[in-house]
Parts: structure tokens; C-alpha cells; sequence
């Protein structure tokens, strides 16, 4: 596997939660490409660990569906699997309309604040073509709703099933589809601000939503590395 370039960066006080961000971060913008074998060695190199947080970070990577194991004989990034991702998105999409349902009560001026500041970064992103940022934006987005809700269960379900929807994220914000969220987002923050619950939820499952055609293209074979 091509180890990434810069290394010395990973404190070697890492923890297995460090290690499973570091590789989960590199599957999903694309340094580890799929189909890519994966070396104990190569990783404990990079991070500057011992094969046993590796080990367990490469378990929970299995777990959410960013690589493939066979013991004993490889280790390699998943490709992406489009009903496994179908299956996510609509997990996600569930969490993500249970948590403005949970938050919107006690949602604070502040609170609205940060989800426009947010959408704010995220247009800019979107108009400079930085895939990267736009996807940070967008996270920081819809974590206020979840940080609001105070629900642990919501927060752990969307750490396990939004990685593997980030590979898709990258796809829809370096397409003009992408540019449909900053509009999606201005609703949600107004029916957020009216007080509207369920007008709000339901916008926030339509804007999870806007990745079915990603989907569907993948489905169809656009682009490469998708398996039906």
C-alpha cells in the first residue's frame, strides 16, 4: 500500500481511536483507494503505533463497512458498496431527523448562529471547489442539531454509518447537485427558527436524501468502483 507522505505528524501516544480516525480519514478522501491491500506494517509505520491499535482500528473500519478482511490473508479498502451505502444513508438520514426532532425545543439563538456560520463556510466551499471543506462545513452543520440533541445513541449511530457516506459526499460536492444543500440548509434553519419540528425534520431527511441519485448513478456504473 502507498504509505501517505507525511508522516511524524500521528503523536506516537496515539490511541485505537486516533488510529481508526487517521485510516478512516485517509479511506474517505481517497488516499487509500479502493481495492487497496492494507499492511499491518505499513500502518504501524505511518502512525507510529503498535499492531494492536491498528488491529482493533482496522475491526471498527470493518464494522462500518471501509474494509474487507479475510484472516490471514489481506486486509484491503472496501469498494464502495451501493446497497451498503443505500442501507446507510438511510440510517443516516433517520438519525439526522430524530436529532432535529430532539433538539428543536430548547434550540438556542446561538445554536442558529453556528448553523448559519456554518452554512456560510459551506457555500464558500462549494464555490472555491473545495471538496474538503465543503464536507467539514456540512458536518458542522448538521452537528449542532446533533450536539443539541443530547442523544449519545444518535451520535454513535452516525459515527459508525457516516463514513462511508463521506465517500459519496465527495462525489455530490464537486457537482453542481451539491449546490442544492445551501438553499436545503437555509430551510432547515428557518423552520428551525419558526419552531416547526416536524417541517424541519422532514427537510433535514430531503437534504440526506439528495445522495439517492449518486446512488443510483452508482448503480448504473458512474463512476468506477462501485459494486451493485
Amino acid at each position: 500500500m502507498p504509505v501517505p507522505k507525511r508522516r511524524g505528524e500521528v503523536s506516537r501516544s496515539l490511541l485505537r481511536d486516533d488510529a481508526y480516525r487517521a485510516i478512516r480519514d485517509a479511506i474517505v478522501d481517497g488516499t487509500l483507494a479502493p481495492g487497496e491491500r492494507l499492511s499491518d506494517g505499513d500502518l504501524v509505520e505511518w502512525l507510529g503505533v503498535s499492531r494492536t491499535p491498528v488491529r482493533e482500528a482496522l475491526a471498527r473500519l470493518e464494522q462500518a463497512g471501509l474494509v474487507r478482511t479475510k484472516p490471514g490473508r489481506y486486509t484491503i479498502v472496501s469498494p464502495l458498496d451501493v446497497r451498503a451505502a443505500r442501507a446507510a444513508r438511510s440510517v443516516t438520514a433517520a438519525m439526522h431527523e430524530l436529532a432535529v426532532r430532539e433538539a428543536l425545543p430548547g434550540l438556542s439563538a446561538a445554536e442558529l448562529d453556528a448553523m448559519r456560520a456554518a452554512n456560510e463556510r459551506f457555500a464558500g466551499a462549494l464555490r472555491r471547489d473545495d471538496v474538503e471543506a465543503a464536507i467539514a462545513a456540512d458536518d458542522d452543520f448538521h452537528g449542532v442539531l446533533v450536539t443539541a440533541s443530547a442523544n449519545a445513541a444518535i451520535r454513535s449511530v452516525l459515527e459508525q454509518f457516516t463514513p462511508m457516506l463521506r465517500r459519496l459526499e465527495r462525489l455530490r460536492f464537486s457537482s453542481l447537485s451539491g449546490r442544492r444543500s445551501v438553499a436545503q440548509h437555509e430551510r432547515i434553519i428557518a423552520l428551525c427558527e419558526a419552531g416547526d419540528a416536524e417541517g424541519a425534520a422532514a427537510a433535514t431527511r430531503a437534504n440526506w436524501e439528495t445522495l439517492e441519485p449518486l446512488l443510483d448513478a452508482l448503480l448504473d456504473g458512474f463512476p468506477g468502483g462501485a459494486e451493485p
